[in-house]
């Protein structure tokens, strides 16, 4: 049966055998190119001759595709000769953000780039659920028409992000020249980033590397997971710099790679949650009763994952220079360090 489309926002397929074992998204974006080029409608060509693989990725893992009836979730999932596929395809939200006024600490800012210092609980680019107040929202406010499509509409400038509840250091790319240098240094491991972070229990040893591939949880789709099978290499090194007793430690994170939700993965997998984490931290941790109760108190009352991006370093795309930029800790990761310590911190080297 050959693939269609109608105006109502759906997509049909039914998979020929010659596809079978192919992954469901690669899949989808080579059909979708033959239903839109074999349609008598304008409008759902014009609608949908712009999903590329990513947003029909997207697609898959927010429930929008449903085989034989069923939802599927998994855009790595290998399609079979026969199977019914229905894609939806939400109308998609305007393609640029408006600017508007959003607080954030400038750091540094040239004709090529800003460095800003997020605070927590800033999202960094419009998606469903945070379509406005973003930093993109602030920076399209801050520098006018100009940065409008560096990097794609949608998150203009954007090069890396923070999660919302993270603090820190980002820079972001006001020229193409700027966005195109600065993706291939992260793709390329060639940026110098380092986080601070509160986690339950002691690390052992106290320095070392979290390893393991991470992708999407697949029983709750708003986690990551160590995953053996379709998630990404990452990779974690560590320095403890203070032990709380035996409960909670302050460490020194630095990225080899740069997964979503990296370092929350890896230390909740690894029997240390970082502190106030909403999703990695699902019950009290034993290691809380070592705290004296005002510590205690501070540490599971804390609002967010207590995760901090302290320092960046990147070489200027257009000069050449090496840059440096450190942050310290926001205040409220400052008062649970002093909460913590209640005068028993140990400092480690």
């Amino acid at each position: 049966m050959r693939p269609a489309c109608d105006q109502s926002g759906a997509l049909s397929f039914t998979v020929e055998q010659a596809r079978a074992g192919e992954r469901v998204d690669r899949y989808l974006a080579d059909a979708i190119q033959h239903t839109v080029a074999a349609s008598e409608h304008l409008q759902a060509q014009t609608r949908f001759q712009a999903l590329s693989r990513s947003r029909i990725k997207g697609l898959i893992e927010a429930g929008h595709l449903h085989c034989n009836g069923q939802p599927l979730r998994e855009p790595a999932a290998p399609v079979r000769a026969g199977m019914r596929l229905l894609l939806e395809v939400p109308p998609a939200a305007p393609a640029t953000p408006e600017g508007e006024n959003v607080a954030f600490t400038m750091l540094y800012e040239d004709d090529d780039l800003i460095v800003l210092d997020k605070p927590a609980g800033l999202v960094v680019h419009p998606a469903p659920g945070n379509e406005t107040g973003t930093l993109v929202n602030g920076l399209i406010a801050h520098c006018g028409a100009s940065l409008q499509g560096i990097g794609g509409e949608r998150r203009p400038g954007i090069v890396h992000r923070l999660d919302k509840d993270t603090s820190g250091v980002m820079v972001v790319a006001k020229t193409e020249l700027a966005h195109l240098a600065l993706s291939e240094d992260f793709a390329q491991r060639r940026i110098d980033r380092c986080y601070l972070a509160f986690a339950w229990g002691l690390p052992a040893p106290a320095s070392g590397e979290y390893e393991g591939a991470i992708g999407r949880d697949k029983r709750d789709r708003k986690r990551m997971a160590l995953t053996p099978r379709g998630g990404k290499w990452a990779l974690t090194r560590y320095r403890t710099l203070e032990c709380f007793g035996s409960a909670a430690a302050l460490v020194e994170c630095r990225l080899a790679t740069g997964r979503t939700h990296q370092i929350r993965v890896h230390f909740s997998a690894n029997g240390h949650p970082l502190i106030g984490d909403p999703l990695y931290l699902r019950r009290i941790p034993a290691a809380a009763k070592g705290l004296e109760a005002g510590a205690r108190g501070a540490a599971l009352d804390f609002s967010r994952q207590a995760l901090h991006a302290a320092r960046l370093g990147f070489t200027h795309p257009r000069t050449g220079e090496n840059l440096l930029f450190e942050t310290p800790m926001p205040e409220d990761m400052q008062a649970l360090r002093v909460a913590l310590s209640g005068g028993d911190a140990t400092t480690r080297s």
